[in-house]
């Protein structure tokens, strides 16, 4: 028999979430309900963050209480961090200074990769819980060079998506938040007739991605996508090094 080695807290859970501090309900598909994941994560609440002022503030205020969690997360044995809040682009650079282990903070990042996929002339449009507080900053932190050229549209008036979260609700019409989130994306396509690809900022808009798609006929990104992606890359799929082909059994 073999001798395995150990080193970690935990094991079997090597994505570590970073998560603001909220009651609200998370319906399957948000980042924040741990039945979305085909695969273990572990978690970290950061006291005092809420979504509003990580959203509608400057989550750089609380720097230290983020590099502690994701500090805490690869003591426990996390191999990559990600964040529940595209915002959180604002403490990418920092997080990756602080941790020996890759961190993707924000669903923005992939926005670069994104547009390269694109025919000539197309670009990608963002969907954003909160269009009056997501700058220039917040898309240059997340490695887009050309943020004035990126569209953005919001679900701000929507009937009750953003209010819901941002105010942290104890109640929330998922319902409603579907038909905001599908205003928003029809009102993206409106405004820009060059859109090839739709990006979720917020990470509760992943489990509208499907109706979104349908509804626009775009390719639709979101937190989950990426984080696929990342973990992919943290826990590789391994193959049987055979050929599994019954003509040659």
């Amino acid at each position: 028999m073999s001798m395995e080695h150990g080193g970690k807290s935990v094991y079997g859970a090597t994505l570590g979430i970073i998560m603001l501090e909220a009651t609200f309900p998370r319906i399957k598909g948000d980042m924040g309900n741990a039945t979305t994941w085909p695969f273990p994560v572990q978690y970290r609440v950061v006291r005092g963050a809420s979504p509003d002022k990580v959203v509608r503030q400057d989550p750089r205020d609380m720097m230290e209480e983020f590099v502690a969690a994701a500090r805490d997360l690869v003591a426990s044995g996390c191999d990559g961090i990600t964040t529940n809040c595209g915002f959180l682009a604002l403490i990418q650079e920092e997080i990756a200074r602080q941790v020996p282990v890759p961190v993707a903070t924000s669903s923005l990042m992939q926005l670069p990769m994104i547009q390269k996929l694109l025919p000539a002339g197309k670009r990608v449009g963002i969907i954003t819980i909160s269009s009056r507080t997501l700058t220039a900053e917040h898309l240059r932190a997340a490695g887009i060079d050309n943020p004035e050229n990126v569209p953005v549209v919001g679900t701000d008036n929507g009937r009750a998506f953003t209010h819901g979260i941002l105010d942290d609700q104890p109640s929330i019409d998922f319902a409603d938040c579907r038909l905001d989130m599908l205003d928003a994306a029809r009102e993206l396509i409106s405004n820009h007739d060059d859109i090839g690809a739709i990006l979720f900022e917020c990470t509760n808009m992943s489990p509208y991605a499907a109706d979104v798609r349908k509804a626009t006929g775009l390719p639709v990104f979101s937190i989950y996508s990426f984080v696929h992606w990342f973990h992919q890359a943290l826990v590789p799929d391994s193959f049987a090094l055979t050929l599994d082909d019954p003509r040659y059994l």
